[in-house]
């Protein structure tokens, strides 16, 4: 081994032979070796003991908007970093919009990366944007090291990054699968959503009935006959209907490069307790059904979901109104994710190997990220979290980290306290005490 400069022991250690007694070394920010629980401390090397708390690698979350520069009010990388490290998450990819200018260009890009330069408490990759009429763009943006491109088949909400149409799609697909990029998409058809009932006001129902499932279903059939078509590599970003599952099942068998994610907001909310008038629970495509909810669990736990991420979405508490219609739609999560989802899972008689898989393993393979990321393994980077697993906390919107304290956890009681967040093997966070940022910008590799 190399010079070992730290041994992090706990008697719950999740690497990918499972959860075990271990010691990890880390020699030089990386991990040297999974040794046995009571090997010896190489000279020279300090020990952090955890007793029972779990070590787990740092999750890696593909789908954070950080909406710095240009919306910093909204969020920015200082504050989102932050709440990611509280919430062990020690890699983030952030997605081109909903900043100003969204990342659409390499010279955007080089905006957006001289931006974060100095506030990342940890690790930054950034997506690209695919929009009508930036095709010339996109083989650059590759080139620059984007992780792959974001596009929407509905309008985003925002009027600086329009959706693709049909033809735009074809021409945005054809162009990626050329240098074998990938397409992250937001799945939901403009037509069905012009002919859902619209209706203003504070009841979710009405809100929920606007964003129908076969706005989903629809949109992700078109994106699988045209991915089938290219040969293209395609992702379903935050699955929320589970009548599109057997579409997906059949695609994978078939054997187009689909994966597809979903969020803590969808496996942990149901439709029947989102009060009215509560838009902190607002985000689109929408918080679904108790009966839905259970097969997107069953779909992580057969394959046909690949991973769970937050769509950590914020905006300022004011345009959070109580008019479901008008609201901004997303969920603030980065901080509350891991807790989130394990809480649900232990209850599912899942396991934190599994939580790990989707929230960490997987995402980092997304993100062609796993040679150092997503695991406790040798030569990964030593990216941990420490986790109390069985303990509990209450959701205080005051003590989150995000720039604007609005959340849709308020009030829950949570599994899983996060102890320390490690970075390349050094605290980045101890007890809710952060050191200075020490994370870096990444490219695709």
């Amino acid at each position: 081994m190399p010079d070992v400069q730290l041994v992090l022991r706990s008697t719950r250690v999740v690497s990918p032979e499972g959860m075990r007694a271990a010691s990890v070394a880390v020699a030089d920010g990386t991990v040297a070796a999974v040794l046995p629980h009571d090997a010896p401390v190489p000279d020279g090397a300090r020990l952090e003991d955890l007793g029972d708390d779990v070590l787990l690698p740092g999750l890696v979350d593909t789908h954070v908007h950080v909406n710095d520069p240009g919306r910093t009010e909204w969020e920015g990388f200082w504050t989102a970093t932050r709440a990611a490290a509280a919430g062990g998450i020690t890699t983030l990819v952030d997605m081109p919009l909903n900043s100003l200018p969204p990342t659409t260009t390499v010279d955007h890009l080089r905006v957006k990366r001289k931006t974060a330069a100095d506030k990342a408490h940890i690790d930054v990759g950034f997506w690209g944007g695919a929009l009508p009429g930036n095709g010339a763009d996109l083989r650059s943006l590759h080139e620059a090291g984007v992780f792959g491109f974001k596009a929407f088949l509905s309008p985003s909400g925002v009027d600086e990054f329009p959706h693709l149409d049909d033809d735009h799609l074809a021409r945005a697909l054809r162009e990626i699968a050329s240098f074998d990029g990938l397409l992250i998409v937001h799945a939901e058809d403009p037509q069905q959503l012009a002919g859902a009932p619209r209706r203003g006001g504070p009841r979710y129902a009405d809100f929920l009935a606007s964003r129908p499932r076969r706005a989903e279903d629809t949109a992700v059939a078109r994106l699988l006959e045209q991915a089938r078509r290219f040969d293209a590599r395609v992702h379903v970003l935050h699955l929320s209907s589970a009548d599109a599952l057997p579409l997906l099942t059949e695609a994978k068998a078939d054997g187009v490069r689909v994966t597809v994610e979903t969020c803590p907001h969808y496996l942990t909310l149901t439709a029947e307790e989102v009060p009215d008038g509560a838009s902190e629970f607002k985000c689109c495509p929408p918080i679904r059904e108790a009966a839905n909810q259970d097969l997107l669990w069953q779909a992580l736990a057969d394959g046909t979901v690949d991973c769970v991420v937050t769509d950590h979405s914020p905006s300022t508490a004011d345009l959070k109104t109580d008019d479901f219609a008008t609201a901004w739609g997303g969920i603030s999560g980065l901080q509350l994710s891991l807790p989130a989802v394990w809480t649900e899972a232990r209850r599912r008689g899942r396991t934190l190997e599994d939580v790990v898989r989707w929230t960490a393993t997987h995402t980092a393979r997304l993100a062609g990220l796993e040679a150092h990321k997503g695991a406790i393994a040798p030569g990964h980077d030593a990216d941990f979290a420490v986790l109390a697993p069985d303990e509990t906390f209450t959701v205080d919107p005051a003590a989150l980290q995000h720039r604007n304290r609005v959340t849709a956890y308020a009030g829950r009681t949570l599994h899983g306290v996060v102890r320390s967040t490690w970075l390349r093997g050094e605290r980045v966070l101890s007890d809710g005490e952060f050191t200075a940022p020490k994370g870096r910008l990444l490219t695709r590799p």
